[in-house]
């Protein structure tokens, strides 16, 4: 049963809710995808008979700074805590896209033993353990105890808490700035955005270099991935919001790559201003060209994408009505939080997806929240032979499609929803 919690910064009362970036009262949201629980708040069967929190999923756009964010319905300390289910590592992909990025920076800023590398959100050690490996000291900041263990586990160093200006400073009073200080997919997950662009820049060498990855508004917006929009994703970035951002805490974004992860992300360099690094590249003005080309620095496009999401809502029940009604078994493949967004904005429980598989072992046993769907192992598919399995990480739906091809040897089929209904076969 869900307890909904009411919007009470709404525009119905005088409390308006302001910018987290530049602090600007803002307009009403260009979408609402409903009300839904917390998207990696999984449930035990026990879990099952309690009231379930839920919060409007409402997505507002700053007309002053362009910067695309949700209410912080629900604390980050009361969503990364010690039960905390999204554990890095079990992505195969993802791995191999760090281990990449790590011979990558260590060449570019010629790290070595006598450098320090700091991580924000640093999970279960999936990244560090590349730079580990070559003998730079490093040091992890996670605040979600379990995932924490798991690097600890590893011989990864790892401070259990959250990455902010007095914990910034206690490592500067220490000497223990850092050569480069890395943070995926961390920036959009963190309400005091201010305060971690301040943090970071505290933290920073003088000529040392942050890289941040996150999920780019621009693909979100282009491809229709509303999905990717749940309640521990407080802001949707781009670099229109955040060039001004850094310039007030003394950062520059000196250069910008576009990478296929995450459904199309930006994975974005930053020094001190005035430093020897801080050389902007021709890279950084054609993001933000092509920002502005798309209209992220208007109103238009925003206002058109909740028919985009309404789209995907009604495809996706028609099929799965349809495949019911002609007797075709559909389950699930992942447990993410995009997943979960999907199913709850649908509406979809267990009579039109019977059950999902996650490799991840926390995850196994446990329900989706909002649509309690059972979440197995995947050896569940090739015991119960579905027609159909819906990829609910279409961001790595080669990778899964490969790991399970098995399904084609009884005639099964893969299906996405996002950006459009596609069936694979």
């Amino acid at each position: 049963m869900l307890l909904n919690i009411p919007n009470h910064m709404s525009s119905n009362n005088n409390q308006k809710l302001l910018c987290r970036a530049c602090r600007t009262p803002l307009p009403a949201p260009f979408l609402s995808l409903g009300e839904q629980p917390l998207s990696n708040a999984y449930l035990t069967r026990e879990g099952l008979n309690r009231a379930e929190p839920a919060y409007p999923l409402d997505v507002y756009h700053c007309e002053r700074c362009h910067l695309v964010q949700l209410p912080e319905f629900e604390k980050a300390g009361n969503i990364f805590k010690e039960d905390y289910a999204y554990f890095s590592s079990y992505s195969t992909s993802w791995l191999e896209h760090c281990k990449q990025y790590a011979q990558m920076i260590t060449t570019k800023l010629a790290l070595n033993k006598s450098s320090f590398v700091l991580e924000v959100a640093s999970n279960d050690g999936y990244l560090l353990q590349y730079f580990k490996a070559q003998d730079i000291p490093v040091l992890g900041i996670e605040p979600a105890a379990a995932t924490a263990a798991a690097a600890i586990e590893k011989g990864i160093p790892t401070d259990v808490c959250f990455f902010d200006a007095p914990y910034a400073r206690k490592l500067a009073n220490s000497g223990r700035n850092a050569d480069l200080i890395a943070g995926n997919n961390v920036l959009a997950h963190n309400p005091n955005l201010r305060e971690f662009v301040e943090a970071l820049s505290i933290a920073l060498k003088p000529d040392g270099v942050i890289t941040l990855e996150f999920p780019h508004l621009l693909e979100m917006m282009k491809n229709n991935q509303f999905d990717t929009i749940y309640h521990e994703h407080y802001s949707y970035l781009s670099l229109v919001p955040l060039i001004p951002l850094f310039d007030q805490f003394g950062l520059c974004i000196f250069d910008v790559e576009e990478l296929h992860t995450h459904g199309g992300s930006l994975r974005v360099y930053a020094a001190h201003t005035g430093s020897a690094v801080c050389n902007k590249t021709a890279a950084v003005d054609r993001v933000v060209c092509a920002e502005r080309s798309l209209g992220l620095d208007g109103n238009e496009i925003y206002a058109g994408f909740g028919e985009k999401a309404q789209k995907v809502k009604t495809d996706l029940l028609e099929f799965l009505a349809q495949a019911r009604e002609s007797g075709r078994h559909v389950v699930g493949y992942g447990a993410p939080a995009k997943g979960n967004t999907l199913l709850n904005y649908c509406g979809i429980d267990s009579d039109l997806l019977s059950y999902t598989v996650d490799m991840n072992p926390h995850k196994q046993g446990m329900f989706l929240p909002g649509s309690h769907i059972p979440v197995y192992h995947p050896n569940r598919i090739r015991e119960t032979k579905p027609d159909l399995v819906l990829i609910l990480p279409w961001n790595i739906k080669n990778e899964i499609m490969e790991q399970i091809s098995f399904i084609r040897e009884w005639g099964a089929r893969f299906v996405v929803a996002v950006p459009r209904l596609e069936i694979i076969p």
